[in-house]
């Protein structure tokens, strides 16, 4: 079978949409849990700089909206081929990731050449709660 759209995710959800982080999510909350060493960081914000440059930013990102977003499989060869050293940042550190094929991804709200962004079903609250109960 032939799927239409990849999405790199974890286990963990995202506070902003309560749905699986994506690739660039998981690799930053490693940088901000200082799980990463110098090294692998600089190598990730390469990685990171390089899309920056070279992946479009989708509106609904920029605005914030509760999006995901799925690479396009048929024009991403390049983009799997650059994001391929993320996915070996997070084998190195242990961090369990999916790679998602899917051709129905949801209600898309964005499109460009690589990739699409998908809006977030439902509304859902998150809500921090103490560390130890026993508090």
């Amino acid at each position: 079978m032939h799927y239409k759209y990849l999405r790199i995710e974890g286990n963990e959800l995202a506070e902003n949409t309560m749905f699986a982080k994506g690739v660039f999510s998981m690799c930053w909350q490693l940088i901000q849990d200082d799980v990463m060493d110098d090294e692998d960081e600089m190598l990730f914000r390469e990685i990171d700089g390089w899309f920056a440059e070279n992946l479009p930013f989708p509106e609904p990102c920029k605005r914030q909206e509760k999006v995901v977003c799925y690479f396009k499989t048929e024009n991403s060869d390049e983009m799997i081929k650059m994001i391929r050293p993320a996915l070996w940042l997070l084998e190195k550190y242990n961090h369990p990731y999916f790679l998602v094929y899917t051709n129905t991804p949801g209600e898309i709200v964005y499109e460009d050449r690589y990739q699409i962004a998908v809006r977030v079903p439902g509304v859902l609250k998150i809500e921090r709660l103490q560390k130890s109960w026993s508090n």
